[in-house]
């Protein structure tokens, strides 16, 4: 499944996160605006393991 591109860059072009510009992702390619939206959005997909000290020995 691939997100809608362009939806996506006009996304972050309108609320930007910290430290960059509307510029900085109108110029960015399709794979690090892809990489940053899921580095920006890791928590939600997490499954929890480790938080809740699930470990194996």
């Amino acid at each position: 499944m691939k997100p809608d591109i362009e939806e996506l860059r006009k996304k972050y072009i309108e609320n930007p996160p910290e430290g960059m510009t509307s510029r900085d992702i109108r110029h960015m390619s399709e794979e690090a605006l892809l990489d940053m939206d899921y580095f920006l959005n890791d928590d939600e997909l997490d499954d929890d393991f480790g938080e809740e000290g699930f470990y194996i020995f």
